[in-house]
């Protein structure tokens, strides 16, 4: 597919001397199997039998220029078609553990082969000569495009660089792409030196994981390699325990089955659905009927684990917090005939931003059952929770109609409080008592009536007489 930039380049470049590489390229080649259209993400370019400082100059006469990578000798290119890192041929060797110290050689010398070769795996050793669309595939990566196949030319390709393993199985889980008895073997060889990577990679590419239709081929992948083990070894805690007669799978199984039914596009709501049980090997307890384990309290146990597991991914606080305050109620009960005061309660406990997420979490966990669905009950619920919503009460404090600052004046003005008085904890005290009045009749959220009910509060428990 060409992009704007390519005639840019051509234009400004030796004829001959610029190929596209990369995923770009490996996308290519999957969109003339099945017709399904992937517009490039990232623009990468290798420019052959020029030096450095004539690829600078040249490229300096078009666009802006910047030297990102001194010793790898890569570009990063702006103009405005579009951007792009460009970088001229190059060798590398790795002589540190967890792909962080390389010996690199590069430059117009080195051959497009040899460039080649030093990527991942063999789907992605293509390029594409941009002048005539001339193909350098060296390794045959064109021919594991076809056959869906993710294969390494070097034994020590996981050895080399701990990454590939990660990435391996998020691209055979978006791709749906299956790994050769080399790449496997080589993973497993390497399963340990995972624990040599950043944090910040690793959640990377377990987010891409978590964005594939089907994340629990990744996730196989990493278990029976052995890589789960080195960095969740919690999840693997569920294999073998049998659960109930509303489950047709183990933990593990299940876990699995949920984190694959739960929507696409949302990290966050997928990784609440993988963990959501993650605490029940630990709670598990035969129950008295002998038909299964029962798990006393097992979100409680499993948001703890939550925490841990996803920090040491350096993912962001916010997700962190919010998975586990999914994982942490989504045993909620879904009573369709509760009281109106007590749904309030419980968007008030959940949180209305929480809400459709932890409404996704419980759908995907009935599919991930691996039984038919019971009944309606969770669909009336939630159709119960909308009309409440739609209601409009109030659901925090800031949505009572009297603020803090007119809690405030009350006090000043009985002289419970000197003149500049800031608040302090009777202020929310007050508060609280008129917000769970409101709750109880959403009708008393009226500026009078609370001011009203304030004063009576303030006097029976802030009295001066008392």
């Amino acid at each position: 597919m060409r992009h704007p930039l390519d005639d840019v380049l051509i234009a400004a470049l030796p004829a001959g001397s610029v190929y596209a590489v990369g995923g770009r390229v490996r996308d290519e080649f999957r969109e003339r199997l099945d017709g399904a259209e992937r517009p490039p993400k990232d623009l990468d370019y290798v420019v052959t039998g020029i030096p450095l400082e004539g690829l600078l100059a040249a490229l300096r006469q078009v666009g802006r220029v910047d030297l990102v990578g001194a010793s790898f000798a890569v570009l990063k290119f702006r103009h405005p078609a579009g951007e792009a890192d460009i970088a001229l041929p190059r060798r590398e060797r790795s002589t540190g553990a967890g792909h962080k110290e390389f010996a690199v050689e590069a430059g117009p010398d080195v051959p497009l082969a040899d460039d080649l070769r030093r990527r991942d795996f063999r789907m992605n050793m293509i390029a594409r000569r941009l002048a005539d669309d001339e193909i350098a595939d060296p390794y045959g990566g064109v021919e594991d495009i076809r056959f869906g196949r993710i294969d390494i030319v070097d034994e020590s390709a996981f050895e080399e660089d701990p990454l590939r393993m990660l990435r391996a199985a998020q691209f055979a889980a978006r791709f749906g792409y299956a790994l050769t008895e080399r790449a496997e073997a080589g993973m497993r060889a390497a399963a340990a030196l995972v624990t040599t990577v950043s944090a910040e990679r690793v959640g990377e590419e377990i987010g891409k994981l978590m964005a594939a239709p089907a994340p629990s081929v990744g996730l196989e992948i990493l278990r029976t390699t052995g890589v789960l083990a080195q960095l969740w070894p919690e999840l693997l805690e569920g294999i073998g325990v049998d659960q109930n007669d509303w489950h047709a799978h183990d933990v593990y199984r299940h876990n699995l089955a949920t984190v694959d039914a739960a929507p696409a596009g949302d990290v966050t709501l997928r990784l609440a659905a993988l963990l959501h049980d993650v605490g029940k090997p630990r709670t598990a307890a035969p129950r008295e009927d002998g038909r299964g384990n029962s798990f006393y309290q097992h979100e409680h146990i499993g948001a703890e684990m939550v925490l841990p597991m996803l920090a040491k991914l350096r993912l962001p606080a916010e997700l962190v917090g919010t998975v586990a305050h999914l994982v942490r109620h989504h045993m909620y009960a879904a009573d369709p005939d509760a009281q109106d005061k007590t749904l309030r309660r419980f968007v008030r406990r959940i949180g209305p931003e929480h809400l459709d997420r932890l409404f996704a979490l419980r759908s995907a966990d009935v599919r991930g059952s691996g039984l038919p669905r019971r009944d309606d009950s969770n669909e009336r619920f939630q159709a119960r929770i909308a009309a409440v919503l739609a209601e409009g009460p109030a659901f925090s404090v800031r949505d009572l109609a009297l603020s803090g600052g007119d809690v405030i004046a009350i006090f000043e003005r009985k002289g419970l409080a000197a003149s500049g008085f800031r608040g302090d904890r009777r202020v929310g005290e007050v508060l609280q008592a008129l917000f769970e009045e409101v709750t109880d009749d959403p009708s008393r959220n009226e500026a009078g009536a609370l001011a009203e009910r304030a004063e009576r509060y303030i006097d029976e428990h802030f009295s001066a007489s008392r």
